[in-house]
């Protein structure tokens, strides 16, 4: 992973989406700014229901609408503000520069299609090739990542979970993109399994050189596969840095609290310690902090005013009035 500034080819500009339900507004994502360089692996890491999702499908405009609605905010893709495209040129984009890998490849795969089809498709919708082009290039991209490449004719249900993962990888890469979203890619399979995957997935991005925003709540997959790392929690990035200078310099209260529940194996604690309390109800954010009612370190400043997000160390940015907290 390389220290080195990197061409900027994503950059989200003051972000907010929500949903509007019949009972309340969900407030999902909250002013989110972000960067993306050429050939860089950045991970999304936070709780379940923290946007990270949100933020990913909003890059594609795949977005339920209705419920969701962007508020505001840019998304440059290629110096392009993809919330101003039209569809036609959204399409053109999804699969083919944009793509993504979704959490449970169960889903995500036609279970009355063939794989191989399938992948095709893909190809077919984005590049004028022959029909034996086209099915040259699916046979390729399964044996890329590891599938035979006469399983070409077997359907979803023939294939193990990791498999069928594979096979979603092959689909999302089959058209070379720029850039992949990778949500919780690994989550379904057990461990033995997500390393193969992870691995495969790591040195295809070095091979076709594509970028990747890896949205994950497994420390560890961070710590192996990301150049940088953002930690959202209610919507907002609340720090954001080299993945080494995060993990070494932890300088948001959650962020060190990620780490406290972690077990280390050459640690001497007896006990790990958890984040007391819950996420904020995201139709009722509180004033202030929206981590103050979960922080150790809370003040009463803390609820009186949402903190800036500051430069804590060069190149490392805390959304914290101490920016600090305690050294984990």
């Amino acid at each position: 992973m390389s220290g080195q500034k990197k061409e900027e080819l994503l950059k989200i500009e003051d972000l907010v989406v929500e949903y509007d339900t019949d009972e309340a507004v969900v407030k999902a994502v909250n002013h989110v700014n972000l960067q993306l360089g050429k050939g860089e692996t950045l991970g999304l890491v936070g709780e379940t229901g923290a946007g990270k999702t949100t933020i990913a499908k909003a890059i594609l405009r795949i977005l339920p609408d209705p419920p969701a609605k962007v508020r505001g905010g840019r998304i440059y893709f290629d110096g392009e503000d993809m919330l101003k495209l039209s569809e036609g040129k959204m399409r053109k984009i999804r699969g083919n520069k944009i793509a993504m890998i979704f959490q449970d490849p169960m889903t995500a795969l036609n279970p009355i299609e063939t794989v191989g089809k399938q992948i095709a498709e893909a190809i077919s919708l984005h590049e004028k090739l022959s029909k034996a082009e086209v099915e040259k290039r699916a046979v390729d991209m399964l044996e890329m990542v590891g599938i035979p490449g006469e399983r070409y004719s077997e359907y979803p249900h023939q294939f193990s979970g990791g498999m069928k993962q594979r096979v979603v990888i092959a689909m999302a890469l089959a058209c070379r993109p720029e850039l992949l979203l990778a949500d919780e890619p690994t989550t379904a399979l057990d461990v033995t399994i997500q390393a193969q995957v992870l691995d495969m997935m790591d040195s295809l991005k070095e091979k076709l050189d594509t970028s990747m925003i890896l949205i994950t709540h497994d420390l560890g997959i961070v710590a192996g596969m990301c150049d940088r790392v953002a930690v959202v929690y209610a919507g907002e990035i609340v720090e954001q840095g080299t993945t080494e200078e995060v993990f070494d310099h932890a300088g948001h209260p959650y962020t060190v609290g990620l780490f406290n529940s972690l077990p280390r194996l050459n640690g001497t604690e007896k006990r790990l310690k958890p984040i007391d309390g819950l996420m904020p109800d995201p139709t009722n954010l509180p004033e202030g902090c929206k981590f103050r009612e979960r922080c150790p370190f809370a003040k009463d400043e803390c609820g009186k005013k949402d903190p800036e997000i500051k430069e804590f160390r060069p190149g490392h940015f805390v959304k914290c009035v101490r920016a600090g907290g305690e050294e984990r």
